[in-house]
């Protein structure tokens, strides 16, 4: 029996991506070998890759002019990879979180990086308003989901410079705007796919002018030019991004699966607000869609460790918040069933009655 998996990354897969993978690491297309066995030069696994990128340009509506690399590294590789690329005189950074703080620490070893705006005074439980970009930063960068601190940019924000984000905790959980951005990138572990791989789509005419060399395997244009295969790409995650996102695209794309999510985060949050042993973390109206950060209220403090038990014995799992909050976080990515939000909003419900 399958748990009620909350884990904020890797994260739940869909049920038909991980029976076509695991037929596939046995017998890769009747080939005789596993998909972890196979050249990642084969026609079959070529294949593989065109089909992951067109999916890729078809859910997102990508317009002409941009290039998706699938990478090594992880969303973290991409920490200095954007500045090594882009960053000529100065960059821009909202400070959101965690990984939009280590992104902007990654850059200030390249050049000059700065930071905007920071919700760190409270902990980063609100994204900043009212902040300026300085129009003449080589970009902008942003991070759009946070997944510790359950905050999320939930709009495609207007930059008079390109715009960076990293959406590796929200991308396809909602329609957007690809022409607003210069750049996005991401783990997949959350929405797309398994751990082990990122996404890179990137505006082609924003690359080739800085003035420092880059190392080959950090060139963006290098790996455009190599369909992402300058080095061997992690070919068993990016088979299973391509079922991930093949599922996605059979249940009706972006806007099916955001009136889905929207629908999962209003039930666990409505639930939050109204049991007497819960408060959330996060500002209303900056609440994350994807991951629900929740702690309890002042006087039931002591009862973290028996509810995080008592859901245990449930079928949930992965609830525990990031040590930097406490409490609890509820990740309720795309791949997640409303069934295991509706166990958790029981589970909530039965344990306030017994209190």
């Amino acid at each position: 029996m399958r748990k009620h998996n909350f884990n904020a990354g890797p994260s739940v897969l869909p049920v038909e991506a991980l029976e076509s993978t695991s037929k596939a690491v046995l017998d890769f297309n009747g080939s005789g070998m596993s998909i972890m066995e196979i050249s990642h030069r084969s026609k079959d696994f070529e294949a593989v890759m065109n089909e992951t990128v067109s999916l890729f340009k078809e859910l997102l509506s990508i317009p002409e002019g941009y290039s998706v690399l699938f990478l090594g590294g992880g969303a973290s590789m991409q920490f200095c990879m954007v500045p090594f690329n882009l960053l000529e005189k100065k960059a821009a950074y909202l400070n959101t979180g965690t990984w939009a703080g280590k992104a902007l620490k990654e850059a200030k070893t390249i050049g000059d990086a700065i930071e905007v705006a920071s919700s760190k005074d409270a902990n980063f439980n609100y994204i900043p308003k009212n902040y300026s970009i300085p129009a003449d930063a080589d970009y902008f960068h942003i991070t759009t989901n946070n997944t510790i601190f359950g905050t999320e940019i939930k709009t495609d924000i207007n930059s008079p410079v390109p715009l960076i984000a990293d959406m590796s905790s929200d991308i396809m959980s909602r329609p957007m705007d690809v022409s607003k951005y210069g750049l996005i990138y991401g783990g997949a572990q959350k929405n797309v796919g398994p751990a082990g791989v990122a996404f890179v789509i990137v505006k082609n005419d924003l690359l080739g002018k800085v003035s420092r060399k880059i190392p080959s395997i950090l060139d963006y244009k290098v790996q455009i030019e190599n369909d992402s295969m300058y080095n061997t790409p992690p070919v068993v995650s990016i088979y299973t991004m391509c079922q991930t996102l093949k599922w996605l695209k059979n249940l009706g794309g972006l806007s099916a699966i955001n009136k889905k999510n929207v629908e999962k985060a209003s039930l666990l949050y409505n639930e939050i607000d109204r049991n007497r042993l819960f408060k959330g973390t996060a500002v209303v109206e900056d609440r994350s869609i994807m991951n629900a950060c929740f702690i309890m209220n002042d006087e039931y403090k002591d009862l973290e460790d028996e509810f995080m038990n008592f859901t245990k014995t449930k079928g949930i799992v992965g609830i525990k918040g990031h040590r930097s909050v406490g409490g609890f976080r509820a990740s309720i990515y795309n791949a997640l069933p409303r069934e295991s939000v509706v166990a958790l909003v029981d589970a909530m419900k039965d344990f306030e009655k017994s209190k």
